[in-house]
């Protein structure tokens, strides 16, 4: 089931900002969630604790399901070369993050929207499926009639630079993935190896 609750609680919770109103209170509030967060001390992580707690990181951060995560480690696994690497690069390739990554949405709960409601086309066709994989090249735009929502053009506003792996054209709300993204341009918070290393026990 795909998580529903609130998302500061949850940032608090695994240590890194999901959205931009996580982002201001972890600056005020720096410490777990609870009525003990900033006295209570915690206990050393197992290395079982600090797999799971990295792979809930990424899960989190892409917004997908465990099975859906399981089934991308599952794939990065069969093809050649470094399976971490594989692995977030499988996620940086879905169609949801790819919109979030060209500035057309503020979180990635915003991105999986926009996709699900329709707003989105690839080279030119409607997409709504969030796990839809971008190929090198491929071109995503909003919708002539979608590019009207306050929210889009707002968040489009407030991209400063987006991924070096990503064109963007703010005049027709387009964007193009020009290369398949080494891990170090990756903006994702994760030890992916470790992720790796948890499905792999």
């Amino acid at each position: 089931m795909r998580y529903t609750g609130p998302k500061v609680k949850l940032s608090r919770k695994l240590g890194i900002a999901l959205t931009p109103k996580a982002q201001k209170y972890m600056e005020r509030k720096p410490y777990p969630p609870g009525q003990h967060g900033p006295e209570k001390r915690r206990a050393k992580l197992s290395d079982y604790g600090r797999q799971l707690l990295e792979k809930q990181r990424l899960r989190f951060q892409y917004a997908i399901h465990e099975r859906q995560l399981r089934r991308y480690y599952e794939e990065s696994s069969r093809m050649a070369g470094n399976t971490a690497d594989n692995l977030i690069q499988l996620l940086e390739r879905r169609l949801d993050t790819l919109v979030l990554r060209a500035g057309f949405a503020r979180t990635i709960y915003a991105a999986r929207q926009y996709v699900r409601h329709g707003h989105i086309e690839v080279n030119g066709k409607k997409v709504d499926i969030p796990s839809y994989r971008v190929n090198v090249g491929d071109v995503i735009r909003v919708r002539e009639k979608s590019r009207r929502i306050p929210d889009i053009q707002e968040s489009l506003r407030q991209l400063v630079q987006p991924p070096p792996y990503v064109e963007v054209s703010k005049a027709d709300f387009s964007a193009r993935l020009l290369y398949i993204p080494p891990r170090e341009e990756i903006p994702v918070i994760c030890e992916v190896p470790m992720v790796v290393e948890f499905y792999s026990r």
